[in-house]
């Protein structure tokens, strides 16, 4: 049993795609950033860095207790070598996947991040910083766009880094975006939108959170943070 600490963003989307497409038995344990649950001690056990999402693995593969992981990234990796699935046996492919991995926890999700805060979230209209990081995301879409040129996937077969990507991608028309410039992306966007497994995970998290995650009493947990957060 894998118990998964989570809430339906971009980062949360990740994991339950990778449950839904294995037959791993799992449960939501929801934790709720709008509300600062992810400062509760008890969570910050297994998740150091305040964030979710986070697992516990209650059967690891190589038995005795149970393992926890944190960062989405780590844990889709972690995952994939459980299940040994979506994730290359031949070392090259499996090199490229975790390439494209890495690419999407070190530019495109803090940088679509950055956009998400800027052009929706910030309490004033900073010109500079909106057209940084919206003109850095249309960069960034337009690197996987040539990655995609001639694959139906990123290394060519379905993996942990399309589900890595995926979700952020969801978000285009808030990053100020439009797909339509990017017509490998296009395809392969809607090509993992399809996929039943997408779906499912999509509807879980539509069932824990029926309203935004970003109002203005969950901004002191969401921007409003510092050392003293961590010092205590």
């Amino acid at each position: 049993m894998i118990d998964l600490y989570y809430w339906p963003t971009p980062n949360g989307h990740k994991i339950t795609i990778f449950l839904e497409e294995t037959s791993l038995d799992y449960q939501i344990k929801p934790v709720n950033i709008g509300r600062g649950e992810q400062f509760e001690e008890s969570f910050l056990k297994i998740a150091p860095n305040n964030r979710m999402p986070a697992i516990v693995d209650q059967n690891p593969s190589s038995g005795g207790s149970a393992i926890s992981v944190f960062e989405s990234g780590a844990i889709l990796l972690y995952l994939a070598e459980k299940v040994q699935s979506f994730i290359p046996s031949d070392l090259r492919k499996r090199v490229q996947t975790l390439e494209w991995l890495f690419w999407q926890m070190g530019g495109l999700g803090p940088m679509l991040g950055q956009n998400h805060h800027f052009v929706s979230y910030a309490p004033e209209k900073l010109p500079y910083a909106i057209s940084r990081y919206v003109n850095e995301t249309a960069r960034l879409y337009a690197v996987l766009d040539k990655q995609l040129q001639g694959r139906e996937f990123i290394v060519g077969e379905y993996s942990i880094a399309d589900m890595a990507c995926y979700p952020w991608i969801v978000l285009y028309e808030r990053q100020q975006q439009d797909l339509n410039n990017f017509p490998n992306l296009k395809r392969w966007f809607h090509r993992i939108r399809e996929r039943d497994a997408v779906v499912r995970a999509y509807e879980k998290g539509k069932a824990i959170n029926t309203k935004p995650t970003v109002d203005e009493e969950s901004k002191k947990f969401l921007f409003g943070q510092d050392a003293k957060t961590v010092k205590g």
